[in-house]
């Protein structure tokens, strides 16, 4: 049984995981939302006005409403900079599982912010919300989405062939996933 508790803010070592607000706007735009590359690899839209970016935020911020809503804006502590967001955008109820997607700056990445965030929304999927299973996928073309999924531990579940059409081309979509109970053997390897 799933306990739906809504997006509540996460701490980290590095980074602020909360609720967006409407202040994350100029950050969002200056960072990874207006950023083709970024927003590409997780097979959204670019936004490129402040307008457009207040719209979406108004439709994250009105969703918070909903106990089974779980999107963060991913804050890094030491410039207060939002740069990016973390997401469990799927959640399936009757079977207990939910699927993360995440986007960070292309000047954060490769920094181990990513890592440190979908650690914290694991904790958060496994220990607060109940889920029995958690799962992640990366596109063909974005290899560092797929060191991120490797270096936290999930399995590799297969592959969708020609999943999405991304510039004018066919690409395969890659799933993995964590057991809760692989989730709490890591945790005790690490104590």
């Amino acid at each position: 049984m799933l306990n739906h508790c809504g997006t509540k803010e996460i701490d980290s070592e590095r980074l602020t995981i909360r609720k967006f607000e409407y202040s994350d706007a100029e950050d969002m735009l200056e960072f990874w939302i207006s950023d083709p590359e970024v927003q590409l690899l997780y097979c959204e839209p670019t936004y490129t006005t402040k307008k457009a970016v207040e719209e979406l935020l108004t439709t994250y911020i009105s969703s918070y409403e909903k106990k089974d809503y779980y999107r963060w804006a991913i804050i890094e502590k030491e410039s207060c900079y939002c740069i990016g967001q973390i997401a469990y955008f799927l959640v399936d109820t009757e079977n207990h599982f939910g699927e993360i997607e995440y986007a960070i700056s292309r000047k954060f990445q490769n920094k181990g912010y990513g890592t440190e965030a979908v650690q914290g929304i694991l904790e958060y999927g496994f220990n607060k919300i109940n889920f029995h299973k958690v799962q992640v996928c990366h596109n063909e073309n974005n290899p560092v989405s797929r060191a991120l999924i490797k270096k936290c531990k999930f399995s590799y579940d297969g592959n969708l062939r020609d999943y999405f059409f991304m510039d004018g081309e066919y690409v395969d979509r890659f799933y993995y996933s964590m057991l809760k109970e692989e989730y709490e053997t890591l945790q005790k390897d690490i104590e």
